[in-house]
């Protein structure tokens, strides 16, 4: 068994930065692991003006110059080509379709696709990438990425020259869908989707800590989506719809939805595709497929994992992470882990 693996540092194409101390935390934590990924607008006030992505974008290259952020913006009802067009020359290149009340910050979301026309008409002609939290609200919990389905099928039939992501994939007939599409349709795929159930939800007591939208399925469902990730196939990529919600929210009697996966990511992932003997396909995974697809460099830096262990904290600045506690064979290379280990939470929390 090797006890060392190399590869590029992988882009992660989706994540919740947050806002306000948590933006540190959260930036700080995808940095370590990340060259740099697709940042989402759900923020209070959402990302759907070029003046608050501006801002936006300012205050995480001012915590992390290096940090390469793709910024996004919220498709809002009735959003105007004109609109659309300034938000793609302060530097967005992805507009976000949050079905209303399909979870956080969402609420004044898009009810049906008609309603955002005119805007994925010009992002489509601007050359942008619409990226789809693919829930119907309305629809029973477990049903309702599939029947989102007929939606996305419409959205992808009247702009077949759009670019379009299928967000975080938790149903095997997502697989299925977008796996029989054109060469312009693609499906992040997160590690809580790949490692967890609803029996790590509500098997035993209730574990908030694991509730995301949309809702981690059946063991049918994982094994679907791991031999997705596991194939090779280009359609696939990593984005951890890392959504970190402070802990004493998580234990409330109303948890939001949201995994926080950022400081644990790669080294489970690694876990996992070694697992199952393909950690040859981990790279193109993380690294190579999602960044290709958006059509960014493939980042020249590399990351080095050996046979360390590492201990997930059970706590991150008020946030349980993934997998609090759990002991994971990979780390990283020691020239960086300790720079992490500077950290008095790390040092406080860690075995390594």
């Amino acid at each position: 068994m090797e006890n060392s693996f190399t590869m590029r540092k992988p882009y992660d194409m989706h994540m919740h930065l947050r806002q306000g101390e948590l933006l540190a935390t959260t930036v700080r934590d995808q940095s370590k692991w990340f060259c740099g990924g697709l940042v989402m607008p759900n923020t209070i006030p959402p990302v759907s003006t070029p003046e608050r992505l501006t801002d936006y974008a300012g205050q995480i290259r001012k915590l992390n110059p290096d940090f390469r952020t793709v910024m996004s913006f919220k498709l809002l009802p009735g959003m105007k080509s004109s609109v659309v067009r300034k938000l793609h020359d302060a530097g967005a290149a992805v507009g976000k379709l949050y079905p209303a009340g399909a979870t956080t910050n969402s609420e004044d979301g898009v009810k049906t696709w008609h309603n955002i026309k005119i805007a994925l008409a010009t992002m489509c002609d601007l050359g942008m990438i619409l990226s789809i939290h693919c829930e119907r609200p309305d629809a029973y919990c477990l049903d309702r990425e599939y029947k989102y389905h007929s939606e996305f099928r419409a959205i992808a039939k009247a702009f077949p020259d759009l670019k379009i992501v299928f967000e975080h994939i938790s149903d095997r007939r997502s697989i299925d869908l977008v796996d029989g599409m054109g060469e312009n349709i693609a499906g992040t795929i997160t590690a809580h989707h790949l490692l967890l159930t609803l029996d790590d939800v509500i098997g035993g007591n209730m574990n908030p800590h694991n509730f995301c939208k949309p809702v981690v399925k059946t063991e049918r469902d994982r094994a679907a989506i791991r031999e997705a990730a596991f194939s090779g196939n280009k359609k696939f990529f990593f984005g951890s719809d890392s959504a970190p919600h402070l802990r004493i929210k998580k234990e409330s009697g109303s948890a939001g939805g949201g995994i926080y996966s950022a400081p644990c990511a790669v080294p489970l992932m690694a876990e996992l595709f070694e697992q199952y003997g393909c950690l040859d396909k981990l790279e193109n995974f993380m690294s190579v497929f999602g960044p290709e697809f958006y059509g960014l460099p493939v980042s020249e830096d590399k990351i080095t994992l050996v046979k360390a262990g590492f201990r997930i904290p059970d706590e991150i600045d008020g946030v349980v992470p993934l997998m609090a506690g759990k002991n994971v064979s990979w780390s990283y290379h020691k020239g960086i882990l300790k720079t992490i280990m500077e950290s008095e939470l790390y040092l406080r929390n860690s075995s390594c």
